[in-house]
């Protein structure tokens, strides 16, 4: 089921492995411009389609692509989706060990893989690139390209290895993809990737469907029910802690609105089950910290309600984005309090905590993990933030940002995002499964579950599900786990048991403490870039004169004529003009009633007889006793003055 031989029809392919009969807005140009071997920079807005711009010209040519996008489980979810399509795709990320590596490269030098998933650290890794040189490439591809500028929201120093892809692969184009760039960003990932006359593919930013509204709140988790109460449909309620996922999904399920919390923290299969059940319509609100959302591709989510300010419009943008992907009216809100400024403000503060503090996290990491100075490079080990904070009495907030320092400036990199569920590969031939003696009742039959239920055991780690497996058997789960590992000790099988924790990646042998050096373009200039990205997040919160959406094309290099007409800002407008308008056409009968009541008259009487709506009725009278044509007395007595 590969593909092959450029000669064949773009919209052919897209029929054949994706079943669309044309593509979306601006996809075509994309693909046309990858086939013609122009390095490409799209800039496409988050549910705009971007995968199928790389995977429709890949099955089109002849080797591998190479894709580079710093999410597991994004590449995860990506290499699935095409697997499902009968298209064969492997990864390649810092938190595998070195049997599924191997596992990988045997595919790649086997003609088992049309694209390969890395991570951008991989590319530090000199062996990794010395066998990239026997392979044939057809195609690089950057995701959140984003992340290679020193300008973008969530620059990762990793990213500025592909510059090492690039001279061992010059002959091959390059096409980078973001759903948020900033002019000054998307200049300087083509600067960055080293780009040759890029051809720039740009979409507007705008999502028609999307009503941006900005709402006050004194008691938050009160509007939110307000808002979904008076909705319909899917929706996200987003998050910047995990004990408020848990507190607010708990509040909507007491008030009967279906509800399930979702963050990095929670086990593999809660985070499937919550997410299968969200994406099915069993739940209708998951309350998720940014977590989640990348690749998951729900069309018809209503509402996106923000409660909490994200630090950056490009987050916002992204996250908000996830409604309305149908195409259909919904709603984007932001719930903002009197306290978010300074909240937003001190985040910042928090981000850089003084450099002998970063210093001495990086020695007390080292330390934690037994690597010797001169020692460590290329190791990957657990580490448990929670217990190290515990430890040396760090607060985990100002721990996690030296620790994004540390990784900013090269000297270590935490993986939280390593959650692994268990995996099986069976390395004994298929034909020695029938002579195999002295296995127990429980392996026998754990083994026949396993070749019944899942497929591709021979050829890769295959993700299992224990606590399936053992309600098929009607036994508890220790026996299967413990089934697992006979199998495993009989060498039938390699098995790898889920594991939860988070991972510390060693990319440089240690450094001694006195020579690690936070840099100006790390420190500094990364301050001043996140505090005018914070200042940018709250004029479009608090700034109630601009329109919402216009504020952030502006912000992302787009200028618009005309205004929205949907969001709060707009709407707000257009009750006034509605108002000025109806106190203009009261204002000659108020002139009329009051000088045929000279001696003055009642203001209530008066509404009465004219039956003007009371806000334009204030409006009028205000403007006479601005212009001192009337007094009002104590009795509310309308007097004309003389």
């Amino acid at each position: 089921m590969q593909g092959g031989g450029s000669c064949m029809d773009p919209v052919a392919v897209l029929k054949r492995h994706w079943g669309y009969d044309g593509f979306r807005p601006l996809q075509r140009d994309i693909v046309d411009s990858v086939l013609s071997g122009h390095d490409t920079l799209g800039l496409m807005p988050t549910g705009g389609g971007k995968s199928i711009t790389f995977q429709v010209p890949a099955m089109m040519l002849d080797g591998v692509t190479i894709v580079v996008t710093p999410l597991i489980s994004l590449m995860k979810d990506q290499v699935d989706n095409l697997r499902r399509r009968r298209i064969k795709a492997v990864f390649i990320h810092s938190g595998m060990n070195m049997r599924e590596r191997n596992t990988v490269r045997e595919k790649l030098f086997n003609g088992g893989a049309k694209f390969l998933y890395i991570s951008p650290e991989r590319l530090r890794n000199d062996n990794f690139i010395n066998e990239l040189r026997r392979l044939t490439v057809n195609l690089i591809v950057v995701d959140e390209a984003h992340c290679i500028s020193q300008w973008g929201y969530d620059f990762r120093p990793a990213y500025l290895n592909i510059k090492r892809l690039r001279k061992e692969k010059p002959g091959v184009p390059v096409l980078a993809l973001t759903a948020t760039a900033t002019p000054a960003v998307a200049s300087d990932i083509c600067r960055q990737l080293e780009m040759t006359e890029p051809h720039v593919h740009r979409m507007s930013f705008s999502r028609d469907n999307i009503n941006y509204i900005v709402r006050a709140a004194e008691t938050k988790i009160h509007e939110v029910f307000h808002i979904l109460s008076r909705t319909t449909g899917t929706a996200i309620v987003y998050v910047r802690s995990r004990r408020r996922t848990r507190e607010i999904a708990e509040y909507l399920e007491s008030t009967g609105i279906s509800s399930a919390g979702y963050h990095a923290g929670l086990s593999y299969e809660l985070k499937e089950e919550r997410q299968n059940a969200w994406k099915e319509g069993a739940i209708r609100v998951i309350v998720a910290t940014n977590a989640f959302g990348m690749g998951i591709d729900k069309p018809d989510v209503r509402v996106v309600i923000h409660y909490d300010l994200p630090p950056s419009l490009e987050e916002y943008y992204q996250e908000a984005g996830r409604a309305g992907r149908d195409g259909l009216t919904s709603y984007a809100v932001l719930l903002t309090s009197k306290t978010d400024r300074g909240v937003m403000r001190r985040r910042v503060t928090e981000a850089f905590p003084e450099r002998e503090m970063i210093r001495k996290v990086y020695e007390r990491v080292c330390n934690n993990l037994n690597i010797a100075v001169g020692e460590g490079y290329d190791t990957l080990k657990e580490f448990d933030i929670e217990k190290f904070c515990d430890t040396f009495g760090y607060q985990e907030r100002q721990c996690r940002s030296a620790l994004h320092l540390l990784g900013q400036a090269g000297y270590l990199e935490y993986l939280e995002e390593t959650e692994r569920a268990s995996r099986v590969k069976i390395t004994c031939q298929r034909e020695d499964l029938y002579s195999l003696h002295g296995l127990s009742q429980d392996a026998d039959t754990v083994l026949t579950m396993l070749l019944r239920g899942y497929t591709g055991l021979f050829s890769d780690y295959v993700v299992i599900n224990e606590s399936t497996i053992a309600r098929a058997m009607q036994t508890a789960e220790r026996k299967v786990y413990e089934a697992l590992l006979e199998l495993a000790r009989m060498k039938v099988l390699n098995y790898m048991p889920r594991s939860r924790a988070p991972l510390m990646y060693i990319p440089t042998s240690r450094e001694e403490t006195k020579y690690v050096i936070i840099g100006k373009s790390i420190y500094e200039d990364r301050k001043k870039i996140l505090s005018d990205r914070v200042e940018a997040m709250l004029d479009y919160a608090f700034n109630p004169h601009i329109c919402r959406e216009n504020r952030m094309l502006e912000y992302f290099g787009e200028q618009r004529e005309c205004k929205c007409g949907r969001c709060d800002v707009c709407r707000s407008n257009k009750k006034k003009t509605n108002g000025q308008k109806g106190a203009q056409t009261l204002l000659p009968k108020v002139l009329d009633y009051l000088k045929s009541h000279p001696q003055g008259v009642d203001i209530r009487i008066m509404e009465r007889d004219l039956g003007g709506g009371a806000n334009d009725m204030a409006e009028v009278m205000s403007y006479l006793h601005s212009e001192r044509y009337i007094r009002i007395d104590a009795n509310r007595v309308l007097i004309i003055n003389n």
